[in-house]
């Protein structure tokens, strides 16, 4: 009697130590990350000193597109919020692990007349949930790994959503200094056509013509600049940025295409293999074949309870008992909770099935926009800028030699900075595709080393020459 009564304790003792540790499943959650992403994951809990001074050191600096991944993966108010989803799944096995409460039950009764009164007192425990931990823990394991890898999808999500935030910056910062030539290219057009109208050498629709031509190229300008701005103001948020810290710098430019492609084979299966949501969703199928054998074992007695009884009747003395409380089977036999959660294990295992297809579907559209964009921008670079740009040479130098007048030197100038224009554009599709397709492989594609940009092609167009040659060809004339 003394050894039992000290193994209840021992039981008791356990499982009342349960404890909830803040960072639990973290180490696996960077675990997963540590193969994917070059970035370092951090749970910062206040004012981290550490995390702190390296974020300083990441805004002090000009920004890439791996340093802005890893200064969100610090300072994400939002990923912090998604880290506790790890404590919530913890607490929740570790509930499924607690011994459930015993009952204790006390009643007085007083008798109208006669003796003094009367009293029961019962105590008594739940057997069936006692029998069903084991159980209970399984499926609450189960959980905990789903909530593992849907937190570090979430992770997976902000790096791919940093960086296309990032490229996509990039483009339209550079496709506003491409507007802003365009409007100081117009611009001069405009004003040599104001003064050759003045001379009485242009006609009014050309005048009109050329103005209309500025007037555009403001409003694109303009229009460049708010999408810079908005552009600008999305990746502060993915960055967790505000106040004087969002004064931060990248890049003007776009990197340019990498000297070699990831290969077109296995990239599905990688995806099949790498993808956490995937990882989750087989999870989830676990946890409802979990679920179900759970259920099968509570469906017939959902509640039991073991105790011992002791009463006393008014002027009596007291009887002590065993007592069993449980609910008889007679209508609900658990036939409906049983099919609920079969039902949810076939929905899982179809909802996974499907996802795969999805995958599959997403690494093939992304590889082939991929694809496409490089050969657009490889084709842009070879041949398109190289002849945009000969043609301004010739141009120039068919304008030294007064064979042409200033509107067509400007026109070959404005058609090469259009050029350049559709070249950025072409070049951002293929920064977004690429951070698409690593979203659906899940996990980052290796990045050799850029090329230079084609010989014979201007880092940026400089208009600058024609007025030059117009103001001396002018006071030439």
């Amino acid at each position: 009697m003394r050894a039992k009564s000290a193994s209840i304790l021992l039981l008791i003792g356990v499982t009342g130590c349960a404890t909830i540790r803040p960072r639990a499943g973290f180490d696996d959650v960077e675990r997963l990350m540590a193969s994917r992403t070059s970035g370092q994951v951090a749970w910062k809990d206040g004012a981290d000193g550490a995390v702190e001074e390296r974020v300083r050191e990441l805004l002090a600096s000009e920004l890439t597109p791996d340093a802005a991944v890893q200064l969100a993966l610090l300072n994400s108010p939002a990923l912090l919020a998604t880290y506790e989803r790890l404590g919530i799944a913890q607490a929740d096995l570790v509930q499924a692990g607690l011994l459930p409460n015993p009952v204790i039950h006390a009643s007085v009764r007083f008798a109208v007349s006669g003796p003094g009164p009367g009293a029961e007192l019962s105590l008594l425990q739940d057997v069936i949930g006692m029998l069903v931990i084991p159980l209970r823990k399984r499926v609450a394991a189960a959980e905990f790994e789903v909530a593992k890898l849907e937190v570090a999808q979430t992770v997976i999500d902000l790096v791919t959503d940093v960086k296309a935030a990032f490229y996509a910056l990039q483009g339209a910062q550079q496709m506003v200094e491409l507007r802003r030539i365009v409007a100081e290219t117009t611009q001069l057009s405009a004003d040599i056509a104001r003064r050759q109208h003045e001379a009485g050498n242009v006609t009014d629709l050309d005048l009109a013509n050329e103005q209309t031509l500025a007037a555009q190229a403001k409003i694109d300008l303009a229009q460049a600049e708010a999408e810079a701005l908005a552009g600008r103001e999305e990746l502060n948020a993915l960055l967790g940025l505000w106040g004087q810290r969002t004064g931060w710098k990248i890049a003007a430019r776009l990197p340019t295409l990498p000297e070699e492609e990831v290969p077109r084979e296995r990239m599905e299966s990688l995806a099949v293999k790498q993808r956490l949501d995937l990882a989750a969703a087989r999870e989830a199928v676990e946890v409802r074949e979990r679920s179900l054998g759970l259920t099968r074992v509570t469906a017939l007695f959902m509640d039991g309870a073991f105790g011992a009884d002791a009463e006393k009747e008014p002027g009596g003395t007291w009887a002590v008992g065993p007592a069993i409380e449980f609910a008889a089977p007679l209508f609900d036999q658990g036939q409906a909770a049983v099919g609920r959660v079969q039902a949810e294990l076939r929905e899982r295992q179809r909802r996974f099935a499907a996802l795969a297809i999805r995958i599959r579907s997403q690494v093939r559209r992304a590889r082939t926009r991929m694809y496409a964009a490089r050969d657009r921008t490889a084709y842009f670079e070879k041949v398109v800028l190289p002849l945009r740009h000969r043609v301004v040479e010739q141009s120039q130098l068919h304008y030294n030699a007064m064979q042409i007048g200033a509107f067509q030197l400007l026109q070959a100038k404005r058609e090469e900075i259009e050029a350049g224009r559709a070249y950025v554009e072409t070049l951002t599709d293929y920064w977004l595709a690429r951070t698409e397709l690593e979203r659906a492989v899940g996990g980052e594609l290796p990045l050799p080393a850029g090329i230079p940009p084609p010989a014979g092609v201007p880092a940026e167009p400089q208009p600058d020459e024609a007025p030059q040659h117009q103001h001396h060809h002018h006071h030439g004339g």
